[in-house]
């Protein structure tokens, strides 16, 4: 390895631990032990000639000087990858590795599957797919890529809108046998209601009528989930009525398993978002899985692109 490359190599590890707030931690990605990492680290700042981190027991941050050499290091490092990408993409595929994160029932439903189609379009791409209904720092985690069903406040990351996701209010015939369908939005308050513990706002459900008319409606129940793949189960169960993504449920609509109620009535879409770590959208490998994203989604049931 030649003294560029070692710096280079210095560069990338000296950035994870910025982000990662812990040397452990970045060894522990990286695979290397972590006075490897203290030695890289050290290297970089010998060369400098500046002390890049403040060292504690339980973390490390950035001194005011490593915090402009680390935006340095950005660029340099965003610059390496992209004239790297721009010599392959005239000499091969696209190649490379992505990181994306995803809900976990909306990445295990539908993701998942076009990721697959995503690779065998670009054999050369590895796609790191992190599914989780935690909200992750994507720049501490290094991944590229986020989608989020969920409005969302101001970020420092890019974003693009993929459109909005319809929701129904869903119940099995077994349920519906057994305590009656609901025929107005206030009947709704006499049924178990499953509820999502995670979205905000869950125990009132907001249904517009077909004047317009906008019905604002207790709903609870004794069973309250935080994971869409555990309303989905709940409701084959019979355990209840919900509020759901359509894409969650469209299969079973579509066999019967469960019933629509109510379908004069409309509650609020939610918006379907990509998050773009700045700078990622330049690399090709990155570019081409929005634009595949950005394409195939809409394709899935009960996604368009109306207002919420």
């Amino acid at each position: 390895m030649d003294k560029s490359d070692v710096t280079l190599e210095r560069m990338r590890t000296f950035v994870r631990v910025a982000e990662r707030g812990s040397l452990s931690a970045v060894a522990r990605e990286l695979g290397i032990g972590q006075s490897s990492v203290t030695r890289h680290v050290r290297d970089l700042e010998e060369a400098v000639g500046v002390v890049l981190l403040n060292r504690t027991t339980r973390r490390v941050s950035l001194t005011e000087e490593g915090a402009r050499y680390y935006a340095d290091c950005l660029q340099i490092l965003r610059l390496v990858e992209q004239a790297g990408d721009g010599l392959r993409d005239t000499r091969q595929s696209p190649a490379g590795t992505v990181r994306l994160s995803c809900s976990a029932a909306f990445g295990v439903l539908h993701l998942c599957r076009l990721m697959f189609a995503f690779q065998d379009r670009y054999p050369e791409i590895e796609v790191d797919l992190s599914l989780s209904d935690e909200r992750v720092d994507l720049v501490q985690e290094g991944v590229d890529l986020a989608l989020r069903l969920a409005p969302l406040t101001d970020s420092s990351l890019k974003l693009r809108s993929l459109g909005h996701s319809r929701r129904v209010l869903a119940a099995a015939p077994a349920y519906l046998a057994a305590y009656g369908r609901p025929q107005t939005p206030q009947d709704i308050a006499d049924h178990e209601g499953v509820r999502m513990t995670i979205v905000s706002g869950s125990d009132m459900l907001s249904l517009r009528g077909p004047d317009g008319e906008r019905h604002l409606v207790p709903f609870g129940g004794r069973f309250r989930v935080d994971h869409g793949l555990a309303v989905r189960e709940a409701l084959m169960a019979g355990r209840g009525l919900a509020l759901t993504h359509i894409w969650l449920v469209h299969d079973l609509l579509a066999e019967g398993r469960l019933e629509q109620l109510l379908p004069d009535y409309e509650a609020p879409s939610m918006p379907l978002s990509l998050l773009i770590v700045p700078g990622r959208e330049t690399i090709t490998r990155v570019r081409l899985l929005i634009d595949f994203l950005a394409a195939e989604i809409a394709a899935i049931p009960g996604m368009d692109g109306r207002p919420a």
